[in-house]
């Protein structure tokens, strides 16, 4: 039998190619024997082998390293039922030692509060003086409105353990105690020692000075200067008053019954509300007190002496000036509606202008004339 060989590829003749080619499957035919071939090459098997195992390699690694959850950078607290929203950083940075900063920390952290519905942190503290605080931990500076008490925010600050804030807070605490001091309104002790110190000779000044609801019943304070002053709710009933200026001075609702109110001078004074009953205006050497302008609306003047005393334009509504003596008084456009008059006397008193609409004159000691009032 002869036998033929399988004719050679060019490729394979020339020596060059490290593929080879292999014999599968040789089936007769009509021709002779037909074979099918496979080329494997070698450099493509191994980069396949090398990219499956360094696949293998990674994915081993991915599975093996755990991935750790990343906080939140925006983080809401609730403080007294208002809602704030801020960042990590501003709650960790400025002061990592606070209360706040330990609430929030990765490493060390206090047990957060409970959450509320919406998933902010609830913390029972006052919102109004929280809210300064987390300012602070933004920007640096201490601001706040003026209704809110330093002392309220310093205890917030204590409390969230923000130290750099505290020593800020108590100076301006002191700050407004010291302020809170100097306004409180002077006292019986305070004025009686001014008295005992200051000569007879020397004028003694109380301008523009507080005091409000101070006890100066029966008191000598001939010729001191009230300008000024806050006398507001102030007992001086039976003082003497003798010369004294009591000019713009705020005398409302003060009780001076019975005081000596000879020559003084009142000019724009507010006495409303005030209880003058009793008093006596009149100086015996013709020298008129002077209370041009002065409020006297709702005040009671009854059995009062205040002959010749200058009321010019001032405010007499509801003012109560029964069996008062009011002879050369000048009342000219004085507001005297709605006055009681009942049984004063006006005789040659000044009513020029003056506003008399339903005002009380029953039981008058003198006829009123038209040439003394005009309307």
């Amino acid at each position: 039998m002869s036998s033929k060989k399988s004719p050679s590829s060019p490729s394979s003749a020339a020596g060059g190619n490290r593929s080879v080619i292999v014999a599968d499957d040789c089936l007769p035919s009509t021709s002779g024997y037909s074979c099918s071939s496979k080329k494997l090459s070698s450099s493509s098997s191994s980069s396949s082998q090398e990219s499956s195992k360094s696949s293998i390699i990674t994915n081993v690694d991915k599975v093996s390293t755990p991935v750790e959850p990343t906080p939140s950078k925006w983080i809401s607290l609730n403080v007294g039922g208002k809602v704030f929203t801020t960042t990590l950083s501003t709650l960790l940075n400025k002061e990592p030692g606070s209360m706040l900063a330990r609430m929030f920390a990765q490493e060390d952290a206090m047990c957060p509060s409970d959450k509320d519905s919406q998933g902010a942190y609830l913390i029972d503290r006052s919102s109004q003086y929280f809210e300064p605080i987390l300012n602070y931990l933004r920007h640096g500076q201490l601001i706040f409105d003026g209704h809110l008490s330093p002392e309220g925010i310093l205890e917030e600050a204590k409390f969230f353990g923000i130290e750099g804030l505290i020593p800020q807070l108590e100076s301006l605490v002191q700050q407004q105690q010291a302020a809170n001091m100097e306004d409180l309104p002077l006292t019986r002790r305070d004025v009686i020692s001014a008295l005992i110190k200051t000569s007879h000779m020397t004028e003694l000044r109380f301008q523009g000075v507080n005091l409000a609801g101070a006890d100066l019943r029966k008191l000598d304070l001939r010729h001191i200067n009230f300008k000024y002053a806050c006398l507001q709710r102030c007992n001086l009933s039976l003082a003497n008053l003798n010369y004294c200026c009591l000019e713009r001075a705020d005398l409302s609702f003060a009780n001076l019954e019975g005081a000596q109110l000879l020559s003084v001078k009142g000019l724009c004074a507010n006495m409303e509300g005030a209880n003058l009953q009793g008093c006596n205006f009149e100086d015996p050497s013709g020298v008129r007190s002077n209370l041009e302008g002065v409020n006297l609306k709702g005040a009671c003047l009854e059995n009062s002496n205040m002959a010749g005393v200058n009321l010019r334009v001032a405010n007499l509504r509801n003012a109560n000036l029964k069996n008062c003596n009011l002879r050369a008084a000048v009342l000219a456009g004085a507001d005297l509606e709605r006055c009681n008059l009942s049984g004063s006397d006006l005789q040659e008193a000044n009513l020029r202008g003056a506003n008399f609409k339903d005002a009380q004159l029953e039981l008058m000691l003198t006829p009123l004339h038209m040439s003394q009032a005009i309307r």
